[in-house]
């Protein structure tokens, strides 16, 4: 298959986060046909129920020697899910930048590697990258020696040189419940709430050179019975984008909601400085990937792949013909470079 044809076929198929069976299937029947023409090693690593709470799923490796480089990024995709199509410029479908066409671009570049004679290179396909990173950490338990990790997300096909953090927090205030006729016999949740809400929103957050602003988004609110109930019980969920280190942020809102509600931490994951390759052009990305919870066990990160962000998890998913055939050559260029200083 040429690269867009292995773009569509593997949009094609559903993986919603947690469902990523078929496609799992599908690349290590793909990949297994390559390795065994090319003397390669093709196997899965499990996830671990404990960490998704449902059954195991599989991350997808295949490798050529002793891995030195690998490519990687994930097979799930955001919902909803929607068929490929495409026109002179473009393929449209779920996961078609984020991260299938991706995907077909590093086993394309691998064909060009192995077929010029290239060894040492790996591919690490793994699961639930949308959700809670499950792939990347069943991964991380099981390194093979790889010096660098390219990982592939949508930078229009420029190095990144750093991404945000996440910092997801959950704030919940409690009231007592009456009759909306009577408010002063019960208390509000959701007056709480929007308090809260308030001294957070006036929290100054820190500037990076590098990253810029550190950004706040309130994804959901949630409380109340009924209109003519006083509410006893309201949610929000934020999201912060960090640019650094978490502890000031986690303070300054802590302070800021006092005793009107609990603030609880859900997740963090840290801001990322990566690597970069010379002459190439760079970019900075705004958003969080696999990379930190891989750490360092698959090499020294790189971020790199074709594609816009900004079309990604939208009703408009989209990658450019051109963006995607020009990134097969980029990451055999990349890899190349990458081996020569591996050895």
């Amino acid at each position: 298959m040429n690269v867009y044809e292995l773009t569509r076929a593997l949009v094609d198929i559903e993986s919603i986060s947690e469902n990523e069976a078929a496609v799992a299937e599908y690349l290590l029947s793909y990949l297994r046909s390559l390795a065994s023409k090319t003397g390669g090693q093709v196997q899965t690593i499990q996830t671990e129920p404990a960490l998704t709470g449902k059954p195991e799923r599989s991350n997808v490796l295949a490798w050529w020697g002793e891995p030195r480089v690998t490519l990687s990024t994930h097979m799930d995709t955001v919902p909803p899910f929607f068929p490929s199509r495409e026109d002179d410029e473009f393929i449209w479908g779920r996961g078609a930048c984020d991260a299938k066409g991706i995907i077909a671009a590093m086993v394309a570049a691998t064909e060009q590697l192995l077929h010029d004679g290239s060894r040492n290179i790996a591919l690490l396909f793994v699961v639930g990258e949308e959700r809670n990173s499950a792939g990347a950490r069943a991964a991380a338990r099981t390194p093979r020696g790889s010096r660098y990790l390219v990982n592939g997300e949508p930078t229009e096909n420029k190095l990144a040189l750093a991404s945000k953090g996440t910092l997801r927090l959950e704030l919940t205030a409690s009231g007592r419940m009456a009759h909306s006729a009577y408010p002063e016999l019960g208390e509000s949740a959701i007056e709480k709430l929007l308090d809260a809400l308030e001294a957070i929103r006036r929290v100054p957050l820190p500037h990076d050179d590098v990253l810029g602003a550190c950004t706040l988004n309130i994804g959901t609110i949630s409380g109340g019975r009924a209109p003519n109930v006083i509410p006893d019980s309201a949610k929000a969920e934020l999201l912060v984008r960090l640019v650094g280190d978490p502890a000031p942020v986690r303070d300054a809102y802590t302070r800021a909601v006092g005793t009107r509600a609990e603030l609880a931490e859900i997740l963090y994951i840290p801001a990322i400085r990566f690597a970069s390759v010379d002459s190439l052009p760079t970019t900075v990305v705004s958003y969080t990937t696999d990379v930190p919870v891989f750490g360092r066990s698959w090499g020294e990160p790189l971020l790199l792949g074709p594609g816009s962000i900004h079309v990604a998890h939208t009703s408009e998913e989209r990658i450019s013909k051109q963006e995607l055939a020009e990134a097969v050559g980029l990451y055999a260029d990349v890899v190349k470079r990458l081996l020569a200083v591996a050895g």
